[in-house]
């Protein structure tokens, strides 16, 4: 039977440890699905520190956008982050809101189309001061329409606050 839990909150709010701990009560075996470019060195470290984090007991399956493009019916999915996935279709087309919001949400609806247990991490970005640029005032729009289609799907919904999940939903 699916289930989706949608995990969302500021930088550093506790939301993969939480999820992970999640993920670890539904599950023996659960999956790590990773959506982050490597796009720099310090990426890279931040990549480690999560893949340290994780115990032997977890399996890491990478994808930079198309999810739904793995089976993972009858499994315990953790996607971390959506922030990153978002990234990925945000710049792949051109920057392009409007276009990114209709890939992201038509590639998101495909995704959930399984009978798995999914726990969604995502970054709430529009809460701090409002962006200086254009792309980034762009991506930020992007990001809570996004999350907010996630959290219509979702049968439960987690706001973390200094590593206190405020259950929402």
């Amino acid at each position: 039977m699916r289930k989706i839990i949608f995990i969302t909150g500021g930088q550093r709010s506790g939301k993969s440890s939480f999820a992970q701990r999640l993920a670890e009560k539904y599950a023996t075996d659960p999956l790590y699905l990773a959506t982050a470019r490597h796009w720099d060195e310090d990426f890279e470290k931040r990549i480690q520190r999560h893949q340290a984090d994780r115990g032997e007991t977890w399996t890491t399956v990478e994808e930079e956008k198309l999810l739904s493009r793995h089976d993972f019916n009858g499994k315990t999915v953790l996607v971390d982050c959506v922030t990153l996935w978002l990234t990925n279709i945000f710049h792949d087309n051109g920057f392009n809101p409007e276009t990114s919001l209709e890939e992201a949400k038509a590639e998101w609806d495909r995704f959930i189309n399984q009978d798995f247990t999914l726990i969604a991490v995502s970054n709430e970005i529009g809460m701090s001061l409002h962006a200086p640029g254009e792309t980034a005032r762009h991506f930020t729009d992007l990001q809570g329409w996004v999350n907010q289609h996630i959290a219509r799907t979702a049968d439960e919904v987690f706001f973390m606050v200094s590593g206190i999940p405020v259950q929402i939903k």
